[in-house]
């Protein structure tokens, strides 16, 4: 070979190097109880903060947040558990009640275990990195810690295949879901799929049970499928209540709730999440000028 040729073709090949993705990695897995998952990387990225609140803040909520704290307990507890499906109206507290669960389960006496040392891991994989679900699941069956996999606002379109990653994962293929990893999802829709591609799918196939079957049925391999839905009045004053009097606000209570219905009228609807909103905007306007 030409010796001409060889800086060349060792550039060359220094470059596909750089473009394959690396080898994934546990690396650092001592570092933290919370990682977001980058399969490009090939590692977990720790999470030394995660924004949570407390699980005894969120109102109207009380059995899907005793679901989701039982099983959550039961796993960190090495005993059975189950995947777990949040869905329903938006703002809610699917998201939070997850990230809440996860906080209470590495509580060690009342206070939050020294980074790395918590019971359970909660892995935030992205909807676009849902394919790569299975070598995360491989990675992780490979380590001692017990994991929560979170998928946040998890739905599925027309000719998106991913959901065969995920329907995998649940049923668990020929080596079975790993014993140390659990995966939990929210979404707002109930079967993961627009209303009106179901009903296309059924009005178009000559079997319209059977056109829609497997994707639906995804949601069914969830063995906790909890919903949240709308709260009345009472129950968003309620939540805003227990914000405020966890942030100590000195306001009156009559003032509070005129102010409150007044927020959520402008906003369009009741949450939690425009509750906690709300009572950022309020903290800010009662706090001393400096």
């Amino acid at each position: 070979m030409d010796s001409d040729l060889l800086p060349a073709l060792d550039r060359i090949a220094a470059a596909l190097e750089r473009l394959s993705p690396p080898p994934p990695t546990l690396a650092g897995l001592d570092a933290a109880d919370a990682f977001v998952w980058h399969p490009a990387l090939g590692r977990l990225t720790p999470v030394q903060h995660v924004a949570h609140v407390d699980i005894d803040l969120l109102q109207g909520v009380a059995m899907q947040c005793k679901l989701v704290l039982d099983n959550t307990l039961h796993f960190a507890r090495g005993l059975p558990a189950n995947n777990a499906m949040l869905w329903g109206a938006r703002g809610m507290g699917k998201s939070s009640l997850v990230k809440a669960a996860h906080a209470r389960a590495n509580l060690v006496d009342g206070q939050p275990a020294p980074p790395g040392q918590g019971r359970l891991v909660l892995i935030e994989i992205q909807r676009e990195d849902l394919a790569t679900l299975p070598d995360l699941l491989a990675l992780l069956r490979t380590s001692p810690r017990r994991f929560v996999v979170f998928c946040d606002d998890l739905s599925f379109e027309s000719e998106d295949a991913d959901y065969k990653a995920l329907k995998s994962v649940l049923d668990g293929g020929i080596s079975g879901r790993p014993d140390n990893v659990l995966f939990y999802a929210t979404s707002n829709r109930r079967h993961l799929m627009p209303r009106d591609m179901i009903d296309n799918e059924r009005s178009t196939a000559i079997n319209p049970s059977e056109a829609v079957e497997e994707k639906v049925s995804l949601s069914d391999r969830f063995g906790l499928w909890i919903g949240f839905h709308n709260c009345p009045q009472d129950v968003f004053l309620d939540m805003v209540r227990a914000y405020a009097r966890a942030r100590h606000l000195l306001v009156d209570d009559a003032e509070l709730a005129q102010r409150a219905n007044a927020w959520s009228v402008a906003r369009g609807g009741r949450s939690g999440r425009v509750a906690f909103q709300f009572i950022e905007n309020l903290t800010a306007e009662l706090s001393p000028r400096s």
